[in-house]
């Protein structure tokens, strides 16, 4: 089989894009899986663009382990900026299974888009028994086996733990995010965050997300985080969510809606052959 995708990538999150609304390919999961290998084309998450008569586009997110994902944040932003160069446009409503989302595209590849609100109810997340989302109290080690107990549980669309931490470096995310990412407590798995507030609007973080693995980045988690530090008392209304590669601008409204905002890559053509 041998068909035309797209790659994209929102701060390094990368992806590779295949547009079915006119032809159905009908990828099973060992094909999808072998696409996001990084020894095949690679990248975190593979998008199928779909028709939809009520929006722009439907989309179906895959993680690069060939599990479904309900939301993908910077995914979406970079499919935006595909149909706004295609339509014409600057502002795009695509479908997800977590519910519409619509896009603005701004000069020099600059896209917001609006994510919701977010869900903190023990069984929204949704985890396997009745807590406190705020703090789950779970218990992580640093590489000096130093303790510490936290975890804010957010849903954006998909699962996330947020864990606010002094230094992100002394924890180990590729031990840790795989054993809290299949932990009893997540059913559904989770995302796992590792985030230290550098001031009243700018946190750095790492993030180990569900079915992909480390990420240098990740756009509902750069969502969760921001949710997760106004849970936790930050003031501002607007923070920076710092990945390795540059800053997503998350803005929170006065009821709760989270916006998010920030560059994405030019539209790569490449042949797929399976």
């Amino acid at each position: 089989m041998e068909f035309k995708a797209y790659k994209m990538d929102g701060l390094g999150n990368d992806f590779v894009i295949i547009d079915e609304r006119s032809k159905h390919l009908d990828l099973n999961k060992e094909q999808i899986i072998k696409i996001c290998d990084r020894n095949f084309i690679g990248c975190d998450q593979l998008i199928f663009i779909k028709k939809n008569r009520n929006t722009d586009a439907g989309l179906e997110f895959y993680n690069s382990d060939g599990s479904k994902s309900g939301a993908c944040g910077n995914g979406t932003r970079c499919v935006a900026y595909f149909l706004s160069k295609e339509k014409n446009k600057n502002e795009i409503e695509v479908w997800t299974s977590s519910g519409n989302l619509q896009s603005k595209i701004y000069e020099e590849k600059i896209v917001e888009t609006k994510i919701g609100i977010p869900k903190t109810n023990w069984n929204e997340i949704p985890l396997s028994k009745e807590l406190e989302t705020k703090n789950l109290k779970i218990k992580i080690l640093d590489e000096k086996n130093n303790e510490f107990i936290g975890g804010t549980a957010v849903n954006v669309g998909n699962p996330h733990v947020i864990f606010f931490i002094n230094d992100i470096d002394i924890f180990d995310i590729k031990k840790l995010g795989p054993e809290i990412e299949n932990s009893k407590l997540f059913p559904e798995r989770c995302n796992v965050t590792l985030a230290k507030i550098i001031k009243d609007d700018h946190i750095k973080i790492k993030v180990w997300e569900r079915g992909a693995g480390l990420t240098k980045a990740c756009g509902t988690a750069a969502c969760a985080t921001a949710y997760a530090a106004k849970l936790n008392g930050m003031k501002k209304s607007k923070i920076n969510i710092e990945f390795s590669l540059g800053i997503l601008s998350i803005e929170i409204d006065s009821k709760n809606t989270i916006y998010m905002k920030g560059p994405v890559s030019e539209i790569e053509e490449i042949t797929v052959k399976i």
